[in-house]
């Protein structure tokens, strides 16, 4: 592990030590918490742990590497043609959660779904709710259907699969008004930002980069959340760090939504904006005030 933490240190890996000791687990069968009490590896499992060290080191997400992300209180599946569920996204899909929570039978749907790491988080913690995750890509359905089915044998409620795009003006026709939550980790990083060779070599392009400004998926998706939630209901997106003051501008500006508010963070920058469906069903003016609160 100490060999495979220098390899991965000198390769640009910030948590070297950290990886080097979740590749150790992995092959060895335990969990991380486990490894001082497992044995020692063998000459086989050396030599798989120093090619699993050398792919990483080549910036090969961990998650490929073990083909598992962690995402709240699950294990998911993940690999080529899915985006890696990231921890900041779990601030996102607990808030939906408490929107929903002691609302008997809610309603709640995730918008670009990818792995359904929100839907099923959701589909865990909320066994009452119905959920339905919202994909387009056939590579990231598969890996979602996947996860759906892993957690449904599991004992979790089964979620609905949606396959759709979620700027298409009629989606989800038949739920138009009966939303009680709305969840979305959208496309949302501009064209011309250069991101990690993680990200850049493995996540999906169409899962990472939301046009020339980051909004070209988030401006369809707050116009249909305004027609698909109940009067009262709750909708939350995920956001680039710059969009601090723009997506909670468009959700201000589109005249449907109330109590609008950005949410920081654990690092403190601004990560998610939430907003919830005027009561009365009906438009406010353009130009609505909103607040900033931190997560």
């Amino acid at each position: 592990m100490a060999r495979a933490a220098r390899v991965l240190a000198a390769a640009g890996i910030g948590s070297a030590r950290v990886e080097a000791e979740l590749l150790a687990a992995y092959v060895l069968g335990v969990p991380r918490g486990r490894l001082a009490l497992a044995d020692d590896l063998d000459v086989d499992q050396v030599a798989r742990l120093d090619e699993l060290t050398r792919r990483r080191a080549g910036r090969e997400p961990l998650q490929h590497l073990t083909g598992r992300a962690g995402f709240r209180h699950l294990e998911l599946s993940v690999g080529p043609g899915v985006f890696v569920p990231r921890p900041e996204t779990e601030l996102l899909a607990g808030w939906g959660v408490e929107q929903a929570r002691g609302r008997a039978d809610a309603v709640v749907v995730d918008l670009c779904s990818g792995s359904g790491a929100i839907a099923l988080a959701v589909a865990q913690e909320l066994p009452e709710a119905r959920v339905i995750a919202v994909e387009r890509s056939p590579a990231a359905l598969a890996w979602l259907r996947r996860n759906a089915a892993e957690r449904a044998r599991a004992g979790d409620r089964p979620i609905e699969v949606v396959e759709a795009d979620v700027t298409a003006p009629d989606l989800l026709a038949d739920l138009v008004g009966r939303v009680d939550v709305l969840l979305c980790n959208p496309p949302y990083v501009p064209d011309a930002v250069v991101v990690p060779p993680e990200v850049a070599g493995h996540d999906p392009a169409e899962a990472v980069f939301g046009g020339a400004d980051g909004l070209a998926v988030i401006r369809p998706v707050v116009t249909r959340a305004a027609a698909l939630l109940r009067p009262g209901g709750a909708f939350g997106v995920e956001h680039d760090d710059t969009h601090g003051s723009a997506v909670p501008g468009l959700l201000a500006e589109d005249g449907g939504f109330g109590a609008v508010t950005e949410h920081r963070d654990l690092a403190g920058r601004p990560r998610f904006a939430t907003a919830s469906r005027r009561a009365d069903g009906q438009d406010a003016p353009i130009g609505a005030a909103w607040q900033t609160d931190s997560s």
